[in-house]
């Protein structure tokens, strides 16, 4: 019985071989474009609650809801896509999964989550990745769970850290 080398793990965590591999892949909201925070703003100004619901979560999203789902279809059919690799954070049009923008995860020095008014309906947020210096080199607007999706990133950009330091003591060995 024989074992071929392609079926067995990576010896170091996160190492797949020379080969950029997805971890994550994030749709934006609608709360990505003006008209969706603007909804949200709308779903949110009432604060009088009524057995417990928002009175303008009862009176606002059903009558809009097609101006939504407009925005939505919109986006998933001409928008974009946030990918995290285990080497680089993309961002990739919906259709044809062209690439529009990549920055190496070993250039992020920060992830900020910055709310918007009108996000805080659809529990988004936009996301920002710094450089050393605290300059934007990349926005990810209108993301859903926006601290997950910024955790998730911080562990890659310290799990490829990590492989590079461990990389470079096996190297240091030979």
């Amino acid at each position: 019985m024989t074992t071929t080398l392609a079926h067995r793990p990576a010896a170091i965590s996160g190492l797949t071989g020379g080969k950029q591999a997805p971890i994550m892949t994030v749709y934006p909201s609608i709360s990505s474009t003006f008209i969706g925070k603007t909804l949200g703003q709308l779903y949110n100004c009432l604060p009088v609650k009524i057995f417990g619901i928002k009175l303008s979560h009862l009176l606002f999203p059903l009558p809009t809801a097609i101006i939504a789902v407009q925005v939505f279809f919109h986006l998933k059919i001409f928008g974009e896509v946030y990918v995290l690799t285990n080497r680089t954070m993309q961002i990739r049009r919906s259709i044809g999964n062209r690439l529009v923008r990549e920055i190496s995860l070993t250039d992020i020095a920060d992830v900020v989550v910055k709310q918007e008014p009108g996000q805080e309906f659809y529990y988004d947020a936009d996301i920002y990745l710094l450089d050393k210096t605290g300059r934007t080199l990349m926005s990810l607007p209108g993301v859903g769970r926006a601290d997950v999706f910024r955790q998730t990133i911080l562990e890659a950009i310290r799990a490829k850290t990590q492989v590079a330091a461990s990389l470079a003591t096996i190297g240091a060995r030979r």
